[in-house]
């Protein structure tokens, strides 16, 4: 029986624009960190792990039982950095790197159970479109996990690696939860974004 493949959700993000936590941004009777926790666990991934900045840690760590919460020291250098992070913890202390990861924003909630299974029977690093527009998750292979290690911090991940493109239905892909106008359209989706299906 294969090994299930590890996630690593990112919400280490400031939140500026937002003027909250993302992460902790309601959706139901949960929050954005919690839905996506409940959609990758759902999905088969094991261990799922979440890179947050060390104010959202304790917080994070209660909306997520189970979870493995790791803090980013520097999350201002970005989200590659964040990855980095996430991936060195997965790797422990006994240093093996995994094959493959699922990497998750948690303000990119427009995806579903089925979408990351989708990208789980890829062998090539991949990410999901839907109507010519790409979103996320995304899974990075092995050589794909080296070369994010290898860059710096603050460089953008297409730099970095080629995906493939899994075509799904996915209406809600390109939903961002950025700005406070976003959480008008998160409320008008929410009951379509808390299928688990």
């Amino acid at each position: 029986m294969a090994k299930p493949c590890p996630a690593v959700i990112l919400a280490a993000g400031a939140s500026q624009r937002l003027g909250q936590p993302k992460s902790l941004v309601t959706v139901g009777k949960t929050t954005l960190v919690e839905l996506a926790y409940q959609k990758l666990v759902k999905a088969g991934c094991s261990p799922v792990l979440i890179v947050t900045r060390s104010e959202l840690s304790v917080q994070i760590m209660q909306a997520t039982i189970g979870s493995t919460v790791v803090v980013n020291s520097e999350p201002e250098e970005g989200r590659t950095g964040s990855i980095q992070c996430g991936i060195l913890s997965l790797a422990g202390d006994k240093g093996r790197m995994p094959r493959r990861v699922i990497i998750a924003p948690v303000d990119r909630p427009g995806w579903r159970v089925e979408h990351v299974k989708s990208l789980l029977l890829t062998a090539n690093s991949s990410t999901l479109a839907s109507n010519g527009r790409r979103g996320h998750p995304l899974l990075l292979d092995a050589e794909a996990i080296q070369s994010v290690l290898a860059a710096p911090a603050q460089s953008s991940l297409r730099e970095i690696v080629s995906f493939d493109e899994v075509v799904v239905d996915g209406p809600l892909l390109g939903l961002n939860i950025d700005h406070p106008d976003d959480l008008i359209l998160l409320k008008q989706h929410e009951s379509s974004l808390l299928q688990m299906g």
